[in-house]
């Protein structure tokens, strides 16, 4: 076969773990996780884990990389690329096609693209620094950069700080940078318009409000995790931290939520649209078609290419 992987992405609410796990269902295949969140121990209803997608027709689709680090945690691309690597080697191995599946952008490109990444550690003299800093300060820092050598979005201070240190240890550091495999895959998009992602999106977060999404951050933050470090991860565990630790009242988290919701969604289709740019062919496919005609438009892709 020419691919050795398909990938699966699309930006939130637009159903790409449903499809993914019913096309490895019908290729007899297992599903990797690309979501930075979904990583995350206890962080379920949030990240929208979903995990009753991977039960095709009573049968159990196997995922990976998800609930692996514990919450409180900042796992990054680094580990993320090694982490896919270990399992993907494995599924070859066993002669599988694997799915990758998700949203977060720099996960998907890092493995398309072959990014060759190094392991950049903490700089404690520097975070105190930068700590008393905006974040309008800290993203202008960012931006003086002349090359980045990884773009995230940079909603926390946290997040900023973070990727100055990434910034600074390219900048003064002789870095042994780790090889990464030439991955060919097929990269299907779920192409949805933008009326029905945002009606999405709105009926999705009230569901999970229902189904205590409230609870889940209070449980959360009852284990010893510092509200800054939910806060770090941003969205849903972002304003609702700050609703519980009494920073914003009900109706302004919903509403502040639901925004950066939307916002988010249309930074993960402009990520992608860059990444046709920067070279990766990726595949629309009209999330409005049923599965079985997903399914059939991505077997006559294999069947063709």
């Amino acid at each position: 076969m020419k691919y050795d992987l398909i990938t699966v992405l699309g930006p939130t609410a637009s159903g790409k773990t449903a499809f993914a796990a019913s096309l490895a269902a019908a290729i007899g295949s297992e599903i990797l996780s690309a979501d930075s969140r979904q990583v995350y121990r206890g962080m379920d209803i949030g990240t929208g884990k979903d995990l009753k997608d991977y039960e095709i027709d009573g049968k159990h689709i196997p995922y990976h990389l998800i609930d692996i680090v514990d919450a409180g945690y900042k796992y990054n691309v680094f580990e993320f690329q090694r982490d896919f690597l270990k399992v993907y080697e494995v599924l070859r191995t066993e002669e599988q096609f694997p799915v990758l599946c998700g949203g977060t952008g720099m996960y998907l490109e890092s493995v398309l693209r072959g990014y060759r990444l190094v392991e950049v550690p903490e700089n404690k003299k520097l975070r105190e620094s930068l700590a008393e800093k905006s974040l309008e300060e800290l993203t202008g820092i960012l931006c003086g950069y002349k090359q980045l050598h990884n773009t995230t979005d940079v909603d926390t201070c946290k997040r900023a700080i973070r990727a100055i240190e990434i910034e600074e240890y390219y900048r003064t550091n002789d870095v042994n940078i780790r090889e990464f495999p030439e991955i060919k895959s097929l990269t299907i998009g779920l192409d949805i318009s933008r009326e029905l992602r945002r009606e999405r999106i709105s009926r999705r977060l009230r569901e999970r409000l229902e189904q205590g999404m409230v609870d889940e951050v209070r449980s959360l933050l009852s284990t010893g995790i510092a509200p800054e470090d939910l806060i770090y991860y941003g969205l849903e565990y972002k304003y609702l931290t700050m609703y519980v630790i009494g920073q914003l009242t009900y109706e302004e988290m919903v509403t502040q939520l639901e925004i950066a919701i939307h916002q988010f969604a249309k930074r993960q289709m402009t990520y992608f649209r860059g990444m046709e740019r920067r070279g990766v062919p990726i595949h629309w496919i009209d999330t409005s078609l049923s599965v079985e005609e997903k399914v059939e438009q991505i077997c006559k892709l294999l069947s063709v290419e």
